[in-house]
Order: structure tokens, then sequence, then C-alpha cells
């Protein structure tokens, strides 16, 4: 059985913002709620996921020096 495909962080934060539309319409039973919650919470936590791994690339600076690569890293005033 082929594996199911990972949503990108966009589908991932549509399907977020779907969910907490339909939970704050209130037109949901209580047992909805809940599975609704717990997708709304596994999302977020891939969606966060996602942010954190691009934060750590956007850490390092690329630098080609004498036909090397090095990596740096970068450095945020204020951090």
């Amino acid at each position: 059985m082929p594996k199911k495909k990972e949503p990108s962080f966009e589908e991932a934060l549509e399907s977020l913002e779907t969910i907490v539309k339909e939970m704050e319409n209130g037109d949901t039973s209580l047992s909805e709620l809940m599975d609704q919650y717990a997708k709304g919470v596994a999302l977020s936590q891939k969606c966060l996921k996602a942010l954190d791994r691009a934060e750590q690339a956007m850490d390092l600076m690329v630098k080609e020096e004498k036909q090397k690569v090095q990596e740096l890293e970068l450095k945020i005033e204020g951090e």
C-alpha cells in the first residue's frame, strides 16, 4: 500500500484555517469538535516543525570561496 502523501506547509495551514472556521461556527457536535481539535493539533505541530526547519536553514549562510563551499552561521542583530 502506497504511503499517504504528507500535505505541504501551505496545505496544512489551509486545512487548519478551515478547521478553526468550522469550530467557530458553533454548529458542530462535541464529538466532531474533539475530532477537529485533534486534527488541528496535529496540523499545527506539522506547521511549527516546517517553520522551525525553515528558520534553521535560513540561519546558515553559504559562502563559496576558492572553489569550496563554507556554511557560516547567520548572525542577526538583536537576537
